[in-house]
């Protein structure tokens, strides 16, 4: 299975991390210029931002997916351990986005509409150019592999 892209994991912590890195260093502005006990929630920011610096990595290297001739498979976790097989045919369209800090790293995710709206996937971590590869292929194997489904091609769901 292919691993998410090397940018992948650097925009992950510069897009987290100062969520918990600015209120860990007003708490500890506040506790010397204010009172001690912000120094408790300084703490609480110190042990997050530590368990945060675990976990990002170890959650990029679990991510994984891969291509089959039939559908696109997506891996990720360890504990909690997800495996979502998409088959190209339930795939109605497919979205390739990147915000601010994804384009800065030349990451992109891809996230693919099935027919049931519950089951929606999403590959993240993809390069820009695999992503927008890979949404070009995904777009011809659903439009192949749903051709049988189409009125007027001859398939089961044609109506007289």
């Amino acid at each position: 299975m292919t691993p998410v892209s090397r940018g992948y994991l650097p925009a992950r912590l510069v897009s987290v991390l100062p969520w918990t890195l600015v209120p860990l260093i007003g708490c500890a502005v506040a506790a010397v210029a204010v009172h001690p006990w912000f120094w408790a929630g300084a703490g609480l920011l110190g042990v997050l931002l530590l368990w945060q610096l675990w976990l990002l990595p170890a959650q990029a290297r679990h991510r994984r997916w891969a291509e089959t001739s039939d559908e696109l498979l997506i891996t990720r976790g360890r504990l909690w351990r997800t495996f979502t097989v998409v088959p190209y045919g339930r795939i109605q369209y497919v979205d390739v986005t990147a915000g601010p800090v994804e384009r800065l790293f030349g990451v992109k995710r891809l996230k693919l509409h099935t027919a049931s709206s519950t089951s929606d996937s999403e590959v993240v971590g993809l390069d820009a150019a695999t992503a927008d590869a890979l949404r070009d292929r995904l777009a011809v194997a659903a439009w192949e592999r749903m051709s049988g489904l189409r009125p007027g091609r001859g398939g089961s769901a044609s109506i007289r």
